[in-house]
């Protein structure tokens, strides 16, 4: 077979392939991986690499730019392997699996969320450990070895009802008599009862550990919880490893239609075994030490995760094969905790709407407040409810990947290097780059700003089409116009940081998408968005975003800034909650049931509102009356020119 040496960054990494095999499907077999926004359908562009040596078929190089193909460029999905070959990826192709930026307003949170923000009264693990000093059996008191260990359960901890299964039942007795009596028993809650794990010997009470997992589109985030006191003791962070199969979750819920689910339920599985010996190792920890994970994300991650077939949530009426999935095994799924360990999701609240927007409830409780608040998760599957105490109701708006920063072509997601912050101020363009390093490409949130920047400077319509001769940073190229950001920045190789005019054009669309549906839900209500006492944007994308960019985009409604607020990672702060309270655990059944799931394409005039949202702000300027006020005393400019 043809062995294949890729070149990424600073190492390089072999493998051996069959003939005929693509350059993506190698590097994903060597461990490389590759930005495929399109799953290797030779859409998007995103895997351009270089052949340095060796023979290769190239199928189309359709999405790539002339001088791209000059440059020797191909795309890794459309080029299969004849021979040997030296390759290089580009460091805009990669999407290395890696230490990220873990968001900071998550590694703030330790403990529970109360109503009021606080710390909340109520610590009882879903997993738990019991030190149990047992008297032995005498012919006074010769109850079996079962009811002996049940009945000092239920005085230490009240519990009622406890079961075994024949693992724990067949080993237990041995345990005891040859440990004097003196036991740990591990219990987990599921299924509305408790359960004893497994018994271990003398005290093992203070090596009791959990973990809380945030399994999004683009990153999975990781928390390593100390149960026995509720600390967050360590957080890490990498790429979702499914990306190099579709960056939109409906890219993959078709890859794995064509290839089956195992492949996707693999890639995230390794993924988080890959954050758990980080954070073990760092810890000077056992994975074994790790009892129970709790996993926030939306409807389709909860599928991949569980190898459950998805596809019914892309086609009408767009039904889940499940909302809620029962606790398992870490065996049963392959998670390398404690075998005997437990695996809960949290549940999701429809097709499109998932349990990291219940984590959002969970942990801002609108459930149990009187005010109308709007929750909004920006990401590629943007996630909307409104509520407060006596009803919710929830929709999705699929946005795209513009605001990861990817569908880009100098975009990258929120990482060191990535320009998080743009402002133009006397003509001058001025920005700041996460790391305060060189710029290697631009967030989501530096998109915003730039674009808002550019209308505001007018060197763009309200349409967003750059407007020729407004700055030297304007030019075109192979006939499309772009703004140039830094003409040799990226990684010292002389490319430039440009955004293109049909790259605003996507990130407009997905503003659109984000608002229409926004206000969609709120006029199914008979409701306007400035009824609204509280909105809270969820996400890392919300630590970095700039609310009055946001509204000049018309992203977020043109409310005051003491209605909105930065709730940062919901999903991951719900998902430590639940680990650490069976209440939570409980009250996020609770929410997930009494949602009210909404699909926006029942609103007759959604469409409509989704035109009228692709404008900056948008084509009804009296929604927006504080950012009209500030750009041209409030006239009205051209829209479409």
């Amino acid at each position: 077979m043809p062995e294949v040496k890729f070149s990424v960054l600073d190492r390089e990494v072999k493998t051996e392939v069959p003939e005929g095999t693509t350059l993506l499907e190698a590097a994903s077999e060597a461990g490389v991986q590759i930005n495929s926004i399109c799953g290797g359908k030779g859409a998007c562009g995103k895997c351009k690499v270089r052949v340095l040596e060796g023979d290769t078929e190239v199928d189309s190089l359709a999405t790539l730019k002339i001088d791209e193909v000059k440059a020797g460029y191909t795309l890794a999905c459309q080029t299969r392997i004849k021979s040997d070959a030296a390759i290089e990826v580009p460091a805009e192709s990669t999407a290395e699996k890696g230490r990220i930026l873990v968001d900071e307003d998550s590694r703030k949170f330790s403990g529970l969320i109360s109503n009021q923000g606080e710390e909340a009264e109520s610590h009882e693990p879903l997993v738990r450990k019991h030190f149990l000093d047992l008297p032995e059996p005498t012919l006074g008191d010769n109850v079996s070895d079962q009811r002996r260990v049940n009945r000092e359960l239920g005085r230490q901890a009240d519990l009622s009802r406890v079961r075994a299964d024949l693992k724990v039942r067949r080993t237990s007795s041995r345990k005891l008599r040859e440990n004097g009596w003196r036991v740990t028993a591990t219990t987990g809650w599921r299924d509305g009862a408790e359960e004893i794990i497994e018994l271990e010997p003398s005290d093992t009470t203070n090596s009791h550990f959990g973990l809380a997992v945030d399994i999004g589109t683009t990153t999975l985030v990781a928390h390593l919880v100390d149960l026995t006191t509720g600390e967050t003791i360590d957080a890490d962070a990498r790429y979702n490893s499914q990306m190099q199969h579709g960056e939109e979750v409906t890219r993959r819920i078709r890859y794995a239609e064509e290839n089956g689910p195992e492949g996707l339920q693999e890639a995230v599985i390794e993924d988080i075994n890959e954050l758990i010996y980080s954070l073990a190792t760092r810890e000077g920890l056992e994975p074994k030490e790790i009892s129970s994970v709790v996993c926030s994300g939306n409807t389709t991650m909860m599928h991949l995760f569980y190898g459950f077939d998805a596809s019914s949530i892309r086609k009408k009426p767009y039904v889940p094969n499940a909302t809620e999935p029962p606790p398992v095994r870490a065996s049963k799924l392959g998670v390398e905790i404690n075998p005997r360990g437990l695996i809960y999701f949290l549940p999701a609240m429809g097709g499109w709407v998932g349990g990291d927007v219940t984590a959002g409830v969970l942990v801002t409780g609108i459930n149990r407040s009187d005010q109308l608040t709007m929750l909004a998760d920006i990401g590629t599957n943007g996630e909307i409810l409104i509520g407060n105490e006596n009803w919710m109701i929830s929709a999705a708006a699929s946005a795209g990947p513009a605001f990861e920063g990817t569908g880009i072509g100098s975009g990258m997601k929120a990482g060191e290097g990535a320009i998080d912050k743009v402002e133009i101020a006397n003509g001058e363009l001025i920005y700041s780059v996460i790391g305060n390093g060189t710029p290697k490409g631009i967030c989501g949130s530096g998109l915003i700003d730039l674009v808002a920047s550019l209308v505001e400077g007018g060197y763009a319509n309200r349409s967003g089409k750059l407007k020729p001769d407004s700055s030297e940073r304007v030019r075109k190229e192979d006939g499309e116009a772009k703004i140039v950001l830094e003409e040799n920045a990226r990684n010292g190789n002389g490319e430039e940081i440009s955004i293109y005019q049909s790259e605003i054009k996507n990130l407009i669309n997905a503003k659109a998408a984000i608002y229409s549906g926004a206000r969609a839900l709120m006029q199914s209500l008979d409701l306007e968005l400035e009824n609204l006492d509280r909105l809270l944007i969820a996400g890392g994308f919300g630590s970095y975003l700039d609310r009055e960019k946001a509204k000049v985009l018309g992203l977020i409604p043109d409310l005051p800034a003491d209605k909105i607020k930065f709730v940062g990672n919901t999903s991951i702060k719900g998902a430590k909650a639940a680990l650490l309270s069976r209440e939570a655990y409980q009250e996020s059944r609770e929410i997930s049931e009494s949602v009210t799931y909404y699909d926006l394409m029942e609103y007759q005039n959604y469409f409509e509102e989704f035109q009228a949202a692709k404008f900056l702000p948008h084509t009804d300027l009296t929604q927006f009356s504080s950012v009209t006020g500030k750009r041209n005393g409030g006239e009205r400019d051209e829209q479409q020119q």
